[in-house]
């Protein structure tokens, strides 16, 4: 998946890279005239620059061309530092930052609350509104392809605007220190075509239908699982990552892990092997075929 700010998909990404490609052009020019003149001023005979001369061109060089050069770049980029206007009708989605996952709750426009884990899906040529907050650390929200960071703050909620031109799976991640397992605190990022997200998020409303009898949510139940985790839609709130369409889903994990069923049986025994200082108990005690009885139950919610 892509994760770099020069191959960018969103609107505000796009307009990053030029201020960067724009800064970088000026600091070679800057870099290449201190080099000419270091040059000229090493290789000059002596006592070829008097006092008011060398005076004139602290003046120009340090004061003068530098204020004009400052000032024209700030007005560049004022206009790049409006904020992108939100409308009713703009889809909003909160995203809060916990140790070490997303908690991801898309708000559209006359429907009603969806939550999902790890995975954001954004409608392409559509504002997208990002609510967000942290739970427990600070944490920072990136997609280096749609837009810049922003802080996740406990108690505090901030907003990030933003717009995808182009569909595909791209990468976002976690850009503030957060604990042990901070480097492995990832996000799937998928845009859409606006009617393949409609239709993602209807279906994201509906419960997830597991095999009748499965005897993998049988275990699921008997070993607490669902105390943390919500599977099938309703409105309450688990501790951990909602698992109601877990199987849909690519990576485990927070985007560290493929989607199968040998690294989920193995995350549900062992969370701490992949992610250290995670909040998610242990259950070595729990038989291999158990754990992945469980982990075929979970892959099949779809």
């Amino acid at each position: 998946m892509h994760q770099s700010t020069l191959a960018p998909f969103g609107a505000d990404a796009v307009d990053i890279r030029r201020l960067f490609l724009l800064m970088l052009v000026g600091a070679v020019v800057i870099a290449t005239g201190l080099a000419v003149l270091m040059r000229h001023a090493v290789r000059a005979r002596e006592g070829a620059l008097t006092h008011q001369k060398g005076m004139r061109v602290v003046l120009w060089l340090g004061g003068v061309i530098p204020a004009v050069v400052l000032l024209g770049l700030l007005v560049y980029s004022l206009p790049y530092m409006k904020p992108r206007p939100v409308g009713p009708a703009d889809m909003r989605i909160a995203v809060e930052g916990e140790q070490f996952w997303w908690r991801v709750t898309y708000r559209p426009p006359g429907g009603g609350a969806v939550e999902t884990a790890n995975e954001v899906r954004i409608p392409v040529g559509r504002t997208v509104a990002f609510r967000l907050t942290a739970a427990d650390v600070v944490h920072s929200f990136w997609i280096p392809g749609l837009g810049g960071k922003m802080d996740m703050i406990p108690g505090r909620t901030n907003t990030l605007v933003v717009r995808a031109d182009k569909a595909g799976r791209y990468r976002g991640q976690c850009a503030e220190f957060c604990g042990l397992s901070h480097a492995l605190m990832a996000l799937d990022v998928v845009a859409m075509e606006p009617a393949a997200f409609d239709a993602w998020l209807a279906a994201q409303r509906r419960p997830a239908t597991p095999a009748a009898a499965d005897p993998g949510a049988r275990l699921f139940a008997a070993n607490g699982c669902a105390a943390c985790h919500v599977v099938g839609r309703s409105s309450a709130r688990g501790i951990g990552p909602d698992l109601t369409h877990f199987g849909a889903r690519e990576t485990l994990a927070a985007g560290i892990l493929p989607m199968t069923t040998a690294n989920v049986a193995r995350f549900i025994r062992h969370p701490e092997a992949t992610k250290p200082g995670v909040r998610m108990p242990a259950f070595p005690q729990l038989p291999h075929g158990e754990a992945t009885a469980i982990a075929r139950y979970l892959q099949g919610l779809k």
